[in-house]
């Protein structure tokens, strides 16, 4: 069992102020932790000295960029991984759910809207860098592929499943535990006995 005070520093709320309700949510989401954002307080940043509020926008932008390189790493690997142009599209919708998340993070309605743009903004502009990126490598290995076909197979599941939705699509629901975000880590399998 968790102590009381270890229990409560754990739940983002008003227990040692904002900064430490979202310092402590940060670190656990940013370690792909499932964490609740709800009951997060509102940022404002008159109610912080300069270098406090400074501080805090920081660790904001270091727990995206954390949740960002885990989501890129883990969809190389299930795109480089995928035998077959399904299991492509499926890493590719998976790999939407992720930034689904971390888009909701940089738009949080506790944050000033000024910081949910630029946030918002950034994370855009790597979701565009992502899908070159996946484009460009597909490109270098069109010029050392001998099968044109598998090549083009690719090049369309791209295209069909493209990560850049995120940014003018409205969040999904709950997806109902079939979809995952890659970057959460290995998920645990139940089979009967």
């Amino acid at each position: 069992m968790i102590p009381a005070r270890q229990q409560a520093a754990r739940t983002p709320g008003p227990l040692g102020g904002p900064y430490h309700g979202w310092a402590d949510f940060l670190e656990r989401w940013s370690a792909g932790e499932p964490v609740d954002d709800t009951g997060l307080p509102a940022l404002t940043p008159t109610d912080f000295p300069e270098d406090t509020w400074q501080r805090l926008g920081a660790r904001i932008r270091e727990a995206l960029q954390q949740r960002l390189q885990a989501w890129a790493d883990a969809l190389v690997a299930a795109v480089n991984a995928a035998d077959d142009e399904f299991a492509a599209g499926r890493a590719l919708a998976q790999a939407r759910t992720g930034l689904h998340r971390i888009r909701a993070l940089a738009g949080h309605p506790q944050l000033p809207a000024d910081l949910r743009e630029k946030l918002t903004a950034i994370i855009d502009e790597q979701t565009r860098r992502a899908q070159q990126d996946l484009e460009r490598e597909l490109e270098r290995r069109a010029s050392r592929e001998h099968d044109q076909q598998a090549v083009d197979a690719r090049r369309r599941t791209l295209r069909d499943n493209p990560l850049t939705a995120v940014i003018t699509a409205t969040p999904p629901a709950d997806p109902g535990g079939w979809s995952y975000d890659p970057a959460d880590g290995p998920r645990r399998r139940i089979v009967p006995g």
